[in-house]
């Protein structure tokens, strides 16, 4: 009995923020969803009314801000994997430790900075007179400007720290004589990427993919600064939050759904077991 009571005392604080905190805003964000805004107060009347949620199908905006937040999400995703990888196997495998210490505070760099002090930083870098057309000037080619394929660059800058440690860690537990073996067999770079490490590592780029998938699909201060008159789930949300807040609501629950069902893939695949 004591000890059932300790073991209360101890999990009091956290149940506490679980279930008071975080679990009932959610469900108080689900069931503002079902409101409706009156049109001429702009005041929120409880009830039940499924036309939040029409209208993110309905209305050609919310419903192609939806598809191009899920794109962009999956496109920083697997762009931090095509990095992480040989980034990876290069300082397990190849590295020495000095080029792999430094490598590794590069890789971490971006986390020592704010959020907005990262993202204004590849601001400057885009700009018409930025360092990017700078250094591309001679080539006769231009960059990107703010557009979609600048915000799917500062969120990989933003989240790749998130897929390359997890996927680096995995890499460096492999033993050598892995790669040494599929090299006397015949196997080249590539073929033994997809053959040997890929398999290995794959609960590590799951759980880093967890993290760049959803941190994408809740961002929307790079599509605010460097995206132009790029549109993501959180800037309807944002604008949305104050004139009609079953509106922010209902695009909220967009990215929950969207990472349950990840979630839900990747479970039926089985590595969510092996992480």
């Amino acid at each position: 009995m004591e000890r059932r009571r300790h073991l209360a005392g101890l999990l009091a604080a956290p149940m506490l923020w679980l279930v008071g905190i975080y679990i009932f805003s959610l469900a108080m964000l689900l069931v503002t969803a079902f409101w409706t805004t009156d049109p001429f107060t702009s005041k929120v009347k409880p009830g039940f009314t499924l036309r939040n949620f029409e209208q993110l199908i309905v209305n050609p905006a919310y419903l192609s801000t939806a598809v191009r937040t899920l794109l962009i999400a999956l496109a920083v995703t697997a762009l931090c994997i095509a990095i992480s990888v040989p980034l990876g196997i290069f300082m397990a495998k190849v590295a020495s430790p000095w080029l792999r210490a430094s490598l590794a505070v590069a890789i971490t760099l971006p986390l020592w900075a704010g959020y907005l002090v990262k993202i204004l930083a590849m601001r400057v870098t885009f700009t018409d007179q930025g360092f990017f057309n700078w250094a591309l000037a001679p080539l006769g080619i231009t960059g990107p400007g703010f557009s979609v394929t600048t915000v799917i660059l500062t969120l990989t800058y933003l989240w790749l720290p998130y897929m390359a440690v997890p996927v680096y860690t995995a890499i460096r537990q492999l033993p050598t004589n892995l790669f040494d073996a599929a090299a006397d067999l015949g196997a080249g770079a590539g073929r033994t990427i997809r053959t040997v490490v890929l398999p290995l590592i794959k609960p590590a780029i799951i759980a880093g993919s967890i993290f760049t998938f959803s941190l994408s699909l809740g961002d929307y201060i790079a599509a605010k600064f460097v995206g132009g008159s790029t549109q993501m789930i959180g800037s309807i949300i944002a604008s949305n939050i104050n004139l009609n807040p079953p509106i922010a609501a209902a695009f909220a629950v967009v990215p929950i759904a969207f990472v349950v069902v990840y979630l839900i893939s990747v479970q039926r695949s089985g590595a969510l077991e092996r992480m």
